[in-house]
C-alpha cells in the first residue's frame, strides 16, 4: 500500500509576473509529486493524475523522479492563466480549458494510508468521490477546488455546493484565509476554525500567505509562523507545497505543529524559485533551526 497518494490534475499554467511570462505544468499534483520526490523517504508515493496525451511529457518528467504515476485519459488539459502583480498574495486566474472529472470508477484500484485531493474546479471531485475514498483510508482536501466556478474563461469564488455533508468525511482540510471567509462566512481565523472542526473536519490548515498559518486539531490551535524567504519570486504552488510538507511528515507520525512548521519552510525554499519545490529534506530542517520563530500553541 501506498503511503500517501495525491490525486488531482495536472495543468498546463500561463504564469504572468511583472518580470516576465512563463508557462509550464502546474496544478496541485504536479507541485505536490515534485516537492515530495525531493523529500527522504517517499518511495511509498503514488501520484493519479489525469491529462491528455498532448502534455504527458509532465507525466514522464514526474516518473524520471521515481514517482509511480497512474493516468486517467481525458481529451482535454486543464489550462490556467495566472496572473500576479507586485503583491505575490493575490492573482487573477482564469481557465482556457477543462479535463474531465475524477469518478469512483477510475480510482478502484488504488490504495493509499492517506488521499490528497488536489481540487482545481469545482466538479472534479463529486460527493460520491469523497465518501468513497473517505472508507479506504484518511482523506485530505484542498479546498480551493471547490471554491472555483468558471464562467466562460472566468473564475469565479462560489461556496462549497456540498460543504456540510462532504466534511463529515475529511480528516484533512487545507484552505487560505479567502477560502476560509468563503465556507464559513467568518474573517476570524479561530471561529472559522472552529466552524469547519464542528463540520467533521479533524485537522484545519488555514495558510495566511506571509503572516504565516494556523492549524486547530483536537481543540487546540498551533500558530505557525511565515518563515521570511531571502526573496520572493513565485508564490504558484505555495499552498500545494505547505500540504505536501505537513502531510508528507504527519504521515510519520509527526505532532500537528512540527508539520505546520516543516511546511511552512519548505513554502518558503519554494516562494524563492520559480516552478516546484527543489531543494532538500534538510534544507527544510536548517530554516527551521536556523529560525527564531518556532510555533506556539494559542
Amino acid at each position: 500500500m501506498n503511503d500517501i497518494c495525491c490525486i488531482g490534475h495536472i495543468t498546463l499554467d500561463k504564469i504572468v509576473t511583472p518580470e516576465k511570462t512563463t508557462y509550464m505544468p502546474g496544478g496541485t499534483s504536479y507541485y505536490f509529486s515534485h516537492g515530495i520526490s525531493h523529500l527522504n523517504n517517499t518511495q511509498h508515493y503514488k501520484l493519479v493524475t489525469s491529462i491528455a496525451n498532448t502534455e504527458i511529457q509532465a507525466v514522464e518528467e514526474i516518473r524520471s523522479k521515481g514517482i509511480n504515476v497512474k493516468v486517467i485519459p481525458t481529451n482535454k488539459t486543464v489550462y490556467f492563466e495566472n496572473i500576479y502583480g507586485h503583491n505575490q498574495d493575490e492573482r487573477t486566474q482564469r481557465v482556457l480549458a477543462k479535463a474531465d472529472p475524477f469518478t469512483v470508477e477510475g480510482l478502484k484500484n488504488v490504495e493509499a494510508h492517506i488521499f490528497h485531493l488536489g481540487s482545481l474546479l469545482a466538479d472534479d471531485f463529486s460527493l460520491d468521490v469523497v465518501k468513497y475514498l473517505s472508507g479506504k483510508g484518511i482523506l485530505a482536501v484542498d479546498a480551493q477546488g471547490y471554491l472555483r466556478e468558471v464562467r466562460g474563461e472566468n473564475v469565479y469564488a462560489v461556496d462549497w455546493t456540498d460543504k456540510i455533508e462532504a466534511l463529515k468525511y475529511v480528516d484533512i482540510l487545507k484552505v487560505n484565509e479567502h477560502e476560509m471567509e468563503v465556507l464559513t462566512g467568518s474573517e476570524d481565523v479561530k471561529e472559522a476554525a472552529k466552524i469547519l472542526a464542528g463540520w467533521g473536519v479533524k485537522e484545519v490548515l488555514i495558510t495566511l500567505g506571509s503572516l504565516g498559518s494556523v492549524v486547530y486539531a483536537e481543540g487546540k490551535f498551533y500558530e505557525i509562523p511565515a518563515y521570511p524567504p531571502k526573496k520572493v519570486v513565485d508564490a504558484t504552488g505555495c499552498g500545494d507545497t505547505y500540504a505536501t510538507g505537513y502531510l508528507y511528515l504527519r504521515n510519520q507520525g509527526a505532532p500537528y505543529d512540527e508539520a505546520g512548521c516543516f511546511a511552512a519552510a519548505m513554502s518558503t525554499l519554494k516562494l524563492e524559485h520559480h516552478g516546484p519545490f527543489s531543494g532538500t529534506e534538510e534544507d527544510i530542517w536548517k530554516i527551521i533551526r536556523n529560525s527564531n520563530f518556532h510555533p506556539k500553541q494559542l
